[in-house]
């Protein structure tokens, strides 16, 4: 952090995180120019890379566990359909299965490698609900901690984040059952 009365202005007390790595999510980095394009799409070309490049966790038989690369807390983790589609009602009935069974699945395996208190779970469906691929459905699975939504998220539209993804998605990846 940096302390604001080092720099140009009015001084005051507020201090700076620093968190240059968001300007690549605000800037619309690795998001596909054509989001109907299964080749651009990122959640379609992550399972043609290596599990530690693409920070898989677990790959399924029609869906597969994946690190958010702009997670909103540490652990963070999506579900994705291999098969690019982007409403739920779409999902064929062994995705539906196989979504909810990896959701699950991914809950016990952060309550057991970090202990959260509690989880957010959700599809964004349409970029009107706040869906950054809108184009690859995708299950958000965000564990929670007492104090984690301090005045960084608020106020810096900034998120600190403790852990390595790679270190996390190692973590994850060797306690999947």
């Amino acid at each position: 952090m940096e302390d604001a009365r080092d720099f140009a202005g009015v001084p005051d007390d507020t201090q700076r995180l620093w968190t240059p790595h968001r300007m690549a999510y605000i800037g619309g980095e690795n998001k596909p120019a054509d989001p109907h394009d299964d080749a651009q799409c990122p959640f379609c070309t992550a399972p043609r890379r290596t599990d530690e490049d693409a920070l898989i966790v677990h790959r399924g038989r029609s869906a597969y566990v994946i690190l958010n690369l702009y997670p909103y807390n540490s652990g963070h983790l999506l579900v994705c359909p291999y098969r690019h589609v982007s409403d739920y009602t779409d999902l064929e009935e062994p995705e539906v299965l196989e979504v909810a069974d990896l959701t699950r699945t991914a809950m016990r395996v952060i309550r057991e490698v970090s202990a959260p208190a509690g989880f957010n779970l959700g599809m964004n469906q349409g970029e009107v609900a706040g869906a950054g691929i809108a184009a690859h459905l995708h299950q958000h699975v965000v564990p929670r901690w007492p104090g984690d939504a301090n005045f960084l998220p608020v106020v810096g539209r900034t998120k600190a984040i403790p852990i390595l993804l790679a270190d996390t998605r190692r973590l994850y990846a060797d306690a999947w059952p």
